[in-house]
C-alpha cells in the first residue's frame, strides 16, 4: 500500500517547544495515513519522554534506518532517529544551545533523505531562532536552512488559508529593508515566477492580485511614488507578456478579494503584510509552502510557543493540515 502513497518526512522542530506534542498529536489522524506514509525525522527519547510528561499512552515507535522501512500503519509512529549532543538534558520550555542543535539536525536529515529521493516532501514543526543562535547555527530560519541543504538559492514562500493563497517577495527583512528590496525589475521577477509556479499546479492562466506597499495604493503620490515607481510599470510589463495581474491594489482589501474568489493568490510585498492577513484570517490553520526547493516543504505557521510546551494544550490543527497539504500539492504537481 505504501507505494501509491507519498512519504512525508516530519521534523520534529526545536524539541524543547511544542513539536514533539504536535507531531504525537497530529499522526493520531488515520485521514493522514490513508493519504500518505508519515515519517518523523527527530529523536527517540524525546517523543517517548513527551508522551510520557503528557500522561500519554507509551507510543508504538518503529526506529528506522530509511523511509523505506517504514510500516505506514495508524497507530505506529515511524521514526528515522537522530541523535545529538545534550538532547536528553533538554528541558520543555527552555532555550539552549543543545536545542537548537538537535533542531538544525533533523532539518539537515530531512533534507538529505530528500536528496537522496527517498522522501517526496518535508513537513516541519517550529523552531526557535534564539536556540539557533545559541547554538551558533549560521542560518537564521527554516527558509533559510532549506535552501542551503537542498542547493537550492531562490525558494519561493506560500501561504495557505482556506481559498487565499500568499507569495512573498521578501521574508526576513526589516521593514525599512524590505521597502528598498522593491524595484520594477525585481518584482515584473516575482509576478513571472509565481505565474509559473501557479500554472505547474495546474492552473489555467492563473488571476494574480499585487498588493500595494503605501495606503490607498499611495493615491497619485500623495503618500509615496513606490507604486507608480516600480509596482505599476512591473505589472504593466507583465500584463504584456501575457500574465494575469492586476493591482497594485490597496492591501487592506487584496487579502479579502482573494478570499472571495477574485485572485487565484496575491503577492505580498513584504512579511508581515501577508502574515497579518493569513494569520487574523485563521492563525491555526494556515500552513506554509516552500516552493523552488529540490524537495518540497510544508510547515506549520506558528512559533515554539515554549510557555505551554510539553503541557497538553497545544493544537496540533496547523501540522495535521501542514502534512495533508503537502499531499495536496504533490497532487496538483503531478497532475492527479
Amino acid at each position: 500500500m505504501t507505494e501509491s502513497r507519498p512519504i512525508i518526512a516530519v521534523t520534529l522542530g526545536d524539541p524543547a517547544g511544542i513539536g514533539p506534542e504536535i507531531v504525537i498529536g497530529a499522526l493520531q489522524n488515520q485521514e493522514i495515513y490513508a493519504r500518505c506514509v508519515p515519517v518523523v525525522v527527530g529523536n527517540a527519547g524525546v517523543l517517548r519522554r513527551c508522551a510520557e510528561t503528557l500522561g500519554l499512552p507509551a507510543l508504538d515507535l518503529n526506529v528506522i534506518e530509511s523511509p523505506k522501512q517504514a510500516r505506514g500503519t495508524a497507530g505506529t509512529i515511524d521514526l528515522v532517529d537522530v541523535a545529538t549532543p545534550g538532547i536528553h538534558g533538554i528541558q520543555p520550555g527552555k532555550l539552549s544551545a543543545e536545542a537548537g542543535h538537535a533542531a538544525n539536525a533533523y532539518i539537515k536529515r530531512a533534507c538529505e533523505l530528500g536528496l537522496a529521493g527517498e522522501i517526496d516532501a518535508i513537513s516541519t514543526t517550529p523552531i526557535n531562532k534564539e536556540s539557533l543562535r545559541l547554538a551558533r547555527i549560521e542560518h537564521i530560519g527554516h527558509t533559510e536552512m532549506l535552501a542551503a541543504y537542498l542547493d537550492s538559492p531562490n525558494p519561493l514562500t506560500l501561504f495557505m488559508t482556506e481559498n487565499m493563497r500568499v507569495f512573498f517577495l521578501s521574508r526576513h527583512l526589516s521593514l525599512r529593508q524590505a521597502i528598498d528590496y522593491i524595484t520594477a525589475d525585481r518584482v515584473y521577477e516575482f509576478i513571472t515566477r509565481v505565474h509559473t509556479t501557479m500554472t505547474d499546479f495546474g492552473f489555467v492562466n492563473p488571476s494574480i492580485g499585487l498588493a500595494a506597499l503605501n495606503p490607498h495604493a499611495s493615491d497619485g503620490r500623495q503618500f509615496g511614488d513606490e507604486e507608480q515607481t516600480h509596482l505599476d510599470p512591473a505589472a504593466d510589463r507583465a500584463r504584456k507578456d501575457g500574465v494575469n495581474v492586476e493591482g497594485p491594489i490597496g492591501a487592506d482589501s487584496v487579502f479579502n478579494m482573494a478570499l472571495e474568489g477574485r485572485f487565484d493568490c496575491v503577492i505580498s510585498l513584504y512579511h508581515d503584510q501577508g502574515h497579518i492577513a493569513a494569520k487574523t484570517r485563521d492563525f491555526y490553520g494556515t500552513v506554509t509552502a516552500t516552493l523552488g526547493l529540490k524537495v518540497l516543504r510544508t510547515s506549520v505557521d506558528h512559533g515554539t510557543a515554549l510557555d505551554i510546551a510539553w503541557q497538553g494544550t497545544a493544537k496540533c490543527i496547523s501540522m495535521e493540515a501542514a502534512i495533508l497539504a503537502a499531499c495536496d500539492l504533490l497532487s496538483m504537481a503531478s497532475g492527479r
